[in-house]
């Protein structure tokens, strides 16, 4: 009997200090995320930690062979989400991070000033020359800035190697062309697709049959434009908000499809002029439908949206207030002498001539009451913004989402609260996607000045409808009635969902997945060189590659963009930094094993 008891004593202490060492899955997953595949390590090689998502494995595994082919130890750290991935970048927990930009503006400001200015949106580098750099090619022209572009690119890449480039994205969209009349469907170099131009094959569905896109996040960031410029977002808050300004195909500027009719730049390239048009009003949801708020879109909106946008302080967590910030004034011109009397840049015609271009009735009057203005009486509102030195560059910025004209009347009256004294767990802003999310806390509050406003989401869906108030009866009214965006998080499932029907356009088709929809006779296939450019950003506090220059360099200098572009079979383009596809500075990144161990031996003698 006692022996028994012995024997049950010992089992029992067995179990509970084998317990002690049970993994759970949780932990499970962590190990296998942050754990490198080769798990023989060299003692004397220096230890890397990569960070990427999931979506990215690819492009990891490839770096992670090139880096360990040049004598590190590779730890990955694979999140399998974007909220994951940024709360991982967030904490630090990594060495060097795969990520990428669009400039989704057309200009090559947007490419590097979010990004690598001293208190940039996005920024975690401050380096002076960097901030000089990029100043001084902001006030210049296209050919002058080009050198300026190439010193930026040596200071950020060669010098400091504060990013090492990875490749251009070609940009590209499938749909299934017996369903969508192929006229309608627009490929643009930097803006968002359109959705109102999108039209069916059998326009008898128009009203009947929704338009079913897809995009991997589900987690949006705010329907606020001015509060998110990132991939779960852009493209509904584009097609959400109307824009005093919008980009053509081919990253033009152009007035067509925007809040103006025309717009107009003064000598001394400060002071921009809007004619703004009276047949847009703020759709809302009532029932989970779309109807007219009866508010018109006027100048009193632009004018505290594009106030708001340029204000760091406006909003709690606001993520585009560097692009606006060379806005000045805002303002409503009420004085037509003002126009008679201005004279456009490079040219001798005065900007109210500049303005009335095209407009069937004259510009007879201007009022400061948008219910007052009156497009077939003559009577209209004019915007002047003035910048804070001469800056064409802002009218691209204008063309961003975050330049979305908002009702001053419904977000004022929604953010009630103080933004110093913001209480993310009680306060609740203009655009939360809790807001419209289906549940308890659902409660939609959005105001939208564009062509389509979301009703409501949940995890698989969300669900746009028609702006009943969008310039009814123009070309540029949306033609289908539904918009759903499903969320799919892989690009297998989002192909395959196209392929069977349940979606309709698939936007940014891998590239290993072209030959797929090349060899399926219903689909057309859409690509065009992006501004989308891949890049490894180091971190810049709490790690080694922080404070050594020259364990960037060894990182920079294993990267092998040949070996890349072979394995996406040559449908990427090379890239320097974020603004190579809008500047050819010649610069061109060559892998250098010589200089890899150069560099290293450097750094291990520093230690």
């Amino acid at each position: 009997m006692k022996k028994s008891s012995l024997l049950l004593l010992f089992l029992s202490l067995v179990i509970v200090l084998a317990g002690c060492n049970v993994k759970t899955k949780e932990d499970a997953q962590q190990q296998n995320q942050q754990e490198p595949a080769d798990s023989s390590t060299d003692a004397s090689a220096v230890t890397i930690e990569l960070l990427g998502m999931s979506s990215n494995e690819s492009d990891v595994n490839i770096i992670r062979d090139q880096l360990t082919k040049n004598g590190f130890n590779v730890k990955l750290n694979l999140q399998p989400d974007y909220g994951s991935f940024k709360a991982q970048q967030d904490a630090g927990n990594y060495d060097v991070a795969l990520s990428s930009w669009t400039t989704v503006t057309g200009n090559p400001d947007y490419a590097v000033r979010s990004l690598f200015k001293t208190g940039g949106d996005y920024s975690i580098m401050s380096d002076e020359e960097v901030d000089k750099l990029i100043d001084e090619a902001a006030t210049q022209t296209p050919e002058e800035a080009v050198a300026t572009y190439k010193k930026l690119e040596d200071r950020l890449v060669t010098e400091k190697a504060y990013i090492a480039p990875l490749y251009i994205s070609l940009k590209s969209q499938a749909f299934n062309k017996d369903v969508l009349d192929e006229n309608s469907v627009r490929l643009s170099k930097s803006r968002s697709l359109p959705w109102e131009a999108v039209d069916f094959k059998d326009q008898s569905k128009r009203a009947t049959q929704p338009l079913i896109l897809s995009q991997s996040i589900s987690e949006l960031t705010s329907l606020d434009p001015i509060k998110g410029n990132d991939g779960s977002i852009n493209i509904i808050n584009t097609n959400m908000n109307v824009r005093l300004i919008n980009l053509t195909d081919d990253d033009k500027i152009t007035s067509e499809g925007s809040l103006s009719y025309n717009h107009a730049i003064a000598e001394g390239n400060s002071e921009y002029y809007f004619i703004l048009r009276d047949d847009i009003n703020f759709a809302k949801i009532t029932d989970k439908k779309a109807v007219d708020s009866g508010e018109r879109v006027g100048a009193d909106d632009v004018i505290f949206s594009m106030n708001r946008a340029k204000d760091k302080n406006s909003v709690p967590d606001h993520r585009t207030y560097t692009l606006h910030e060379h806005i000045n004034t805002v303002e409503a011109v009420t004085d037509l002498s003002v126009l008679e009397n201005t004279k456009v840049s490079g040219g001798g015609e005065s900007v109210k001539e500049a303005l009335e271009k095209g407009l069937d009735t004259k510009i007879t009057s201007l009022v400061s009451d948008k219910n007052q203005a009156s497009t077939k009486d003559g009577k209209y509102q004019v915007i002047k913004l003035t910048t804070t030195e001469p800056f064409p560059q802002v009218l691209n910025y204008l063309a961003h989402q975050s330049a979305g004209i908002v009702s001053k009347k419904q977000v004022e009256s929604i953010n009630t609260y103080d933004v110093e004294k913001f209480d993310v767990n009680k306060d609740i802003p203009y655009g939360d996607q809790n807001t419209v999310t289906e549940g308890d806390k659902y409660n939609n509050t959005l105001f939208a000045s564009g062509p389509y406003i979301l009703s409501y989401k949940n995890d698989y869906e969300a669900i746009f409808y028609k702006n009943p108030g969008y310039m009814k009866g123009t070309e540029h009214e949306p033609k289908i009635e539904q918009v759903k965006v499903r969320f799919i998080k892989d690009a297998d499932s989002t192909l395959s969902a196209l392929r069977s029907g349940e979606i309709h356009l698939y936007y940014g088709v891998p590239e290993t997945k072209y030959d797929v929809v090349k060899g399926d006779s219903k689909l057309k296939l859409q690509t065009i060189e992006s501004n989308a450019v891949s890049y490894l950003l180091f971190n810049t506090k709490n790690r080694d590659v922080a404070n050594s220059e020259d364990l960037r360099r060894a990182v920079l200098y294993s990267i092998n963009q040949d070996e890349i572009l072979a394995y996406y079979n040559n449908n990427k383009i090379k890239a320097y930094s974020t603004v190579s596809p809008i500047v050819k500075t010649g610069n061109e990144l060559v892998a250098d094993p010589a200089k890899v161990k150069e560099y290293l031996a450097a750094y291990k003698a520093s230690k």
